[in-house]
């Protein structure tokens, strides 16, 4: 499959309004892609338009408002976006949102919002865009899970079950649309600079104390720019990878995994001198954290 070129076709990004997702458009921008930017967050999408507009103002932006954890208004937006673009070369599902709190302190429409916008939505946005994908030669989708997508540290149900979810259904698909000519990405963020651990929800059960405590060591660790990031996605799509690990805190625990695939939990925690507690806290897209871990810093930062 020959390299990706951005130059003149359309990309979609969701969860453009910060973090990865605002990084990913600037990135984009400068590859001299026209941009279609999915967010919920109305002022930080404009100005990230505003932003991308003053350093390229020849570059076609086109923004949808939506709330991908409604499935009605995220197909609606869909189909829109297909009408007016029958032809989609880049797609890249980077929104996410973050759950903090055991499978016992969660409720379970606490933990259906997570798989509504971290998995569900995926899957909409992918199914209803894949006949432009199809119809754009050379085209490619990336879908971003986590660190958390790689290892599944207790206090993140939610969250980890949603970005294996997203992990197994990138895999599937890019097998499926290898005779397509079309590429497929699976991202699994390290500790990123994102919003996500700010906006996270607490679960129901979670003391307020206990979470906060954790969102705080936790993002002692996010270290990586999201402007790095998406630097390392972009050359990924580029090079049609189908795997792109970003920072050791993620390619660490991705080998710890691999090499302890029952125990490596006991290790993280002790890695990170602490020892095991009962909450987690979600942090901005994907870290490697301890069995309490919060969310990690991956990606997408912002719910779209």
């Amino acid at each position: 499959m020959r390299r990706f070129d951005f130059a003149g076709g359309t990309s979609v990004v969701t969860g453009a309004a910060s973090g990865i997702g605002e990084a990913l458009a600037h990135g984009l921008a400068r590859r001299g892609a026209d941009l279609v930017l999915l967010d919920r967050d109305a002022d930080r999408l404009a100005a990230v338009v505003a932003a991308i507009r003053a350093d390229h103002p020849d570059r076609p932006v086109t923004t949808h408002l939506v709330d991908l954890a409604d499935a009605a208004a995220t197909t609606a937006v869909a189909e829109e976006i297909r009408r007016s673009r029958p032809r989609v070369r880049l797609l890249i599902n980077n929104a996410g949102v973050a759950l903090g709190g055991r499978f016992d302190q969660v409720t379970l429409d606490e933990f259906g919002w997570v798989i509504d916008v971290n998995f569900r939505a995926v899957v909409r946005l992918t199914h209803a865009l894949l006949p432009a994908l199809k119809a754009e030669p050379g085209a490619h989708l990336v879908n971003v899970s986590s660190l958390f997508g790689l290892i599944a540290p207790a206090g993140q149900t939610a969250y980890a079950a949603s970005k294996f979810a997203v992990r197994g259904f990138t895999e599937a698909l890019r097998h499926e649309l290898v005779d397509d000519g079309i590429g497929v990405t699976s991202v699994h963020p390290g500790g990123i600079r994102t919003r996500i651990a700010q906006s996270a929800r607490v679960g129901s059960g979670v003391p307020a104390e206990e979470f906060e405590a954790d969102r705080r060591q936790f993002e002692k660790l996010l270290s990586i720019d999201p402007a790095v990031a998406a630097e390392v996605i972009l050359r990924g799509v580029e090079r049609r990878r189908g795997r792109v690990l970003i920072g050791w805190s993620a390619k660490l625990p991705d080998l710890l995994a691999r090499l302890a695939p029952a125990s490596y939990g006991r290790v993280l925690a002790f890695a990170l001198n602490r020892a095991p507690r009962p909450a987690a806290v979600p942090a901005p897209h994907r870290t490697a954290g301890p069995p309490t871990a919060p969310a990690p810093a991956d990606g997408p930062g912002q719910p779209a």
